[in-house]
């Protein structure tokens, strides 16, 4: 099969304002919730993407949401990966715009992989620096010292992270002296690409005034990450360079559901005006 050249992504600090899609594969074989095969989880993807191109995002994420609950790190299954790097590979070739992915939870070495070997631009990771308590249990170990000396051994330095920063779905009371600013300061210091921002929750809106400590704390690109909608855009752009919308575009903003062309197209309108 030809190989579609995967087009340049280049997310800066004040530069354009980019809106990044979110596609939930379906849940990962052995997963709790697993109803479909590999062949549908792959098909119904690559559908979604093209949806997501055809709209007009300057990119998008591929996320194994519906694995929940999920294990972290070195217990996520081999089956977990190759679903992922062949669904990576299947969305590359199918779309115009860069595609990204994130491997819950704590899967960001093998997001790296993924993303090397099948054509992926940037991945999202978790924990890059600090410890906190998240709904997967107690993560202690900052994840960039190793993730970053990975990157280098299998020669995907060009492949950049964006990491969370006081993530949602998790408590940090470990952290309860550090401003959401000094960890933004601490994840620019250990190398990460950008920052992301969110709410508590999936779909719960980031704070502007979170967002704008962000912005002040460092130089890189700053995206927030739960909560985007259409009427939340033109603030949300007052201090962040992207968004990534996972819950509102799909039907009824729910983000267990497909994708809706409809609302895809609304919020990429709110962008553009």
């Amino acid at each position: 099969m030809d190989q579609r050249t995967q087009p340049a992504w280049n997310l800066a600090a004040g530069g354009p304002k980019r809106l990044i899609g979110m596609v939930h594969l379906g849940a990962s074989p052995g997963a709790p919730f697993a109803k479909l095969t590999p062949d549908e989880i792959v098909a119904k993807a690559v559908a979604e993407a093209r949806i997501l191109d055809q709209a007009g995002f300057d990119a998008m994420i591929l996320e194994n949401m519906h694995d929940a609950p999920y294990v972290h790190g070195d217990e996520l299954g081999p089956e977990v990966v190759a679903l992922m790097a062949r669904t990576l590979a299947a969305v590359r070739y199918a779309v115009s715009i860069p595609v990204g992915i994130q491997i819950l939870s704590g899967g960001n070495r093998h997001a790296l992989a993924c993303a090397h070997v099948s054509g992926g631009s940037f991945i999202r990771c978790e924990n890059f620096v600090f410890a906190h308590v998240a709904d997967e249990g107690l993560l202690e170990r900052a994840e960039a010292g190793a993730l970053l000396r990975y990157r280098r051994s299998i020669g995907a330095v060009g492949i950049p992270v964006y990491c969370d920063i006081k993530k949602k779905h998790a408590s940090h009371a470990v952290t309860a002296d550090l401003t959401l600013g000094d960890i933004a300061e601490g994840a620019e210091f250990f190398g990460a690409d950008g920052v992301i921002v969110t709410g508590s929750a999936t779909g719960h809106p980031a704070s502007i005034d979170d967002i704008a400590e962000a912005r002040r704390a460092t130089n890189l690109p700053v995206l927030v990450g739960s909560g985007v909608t259409p009427d939340a855009l033109p603030a949300i752009f007052e201090h962040a360079d992207a968004v990534i919308v996972g819950s509102w575009i799909k039907h009824d903003g729910s983000w267990k559901n497909p994708v809706d062309a409809d609302r895809a197209a609304e919020i990429i309108r709110a962008a553009r005006s």
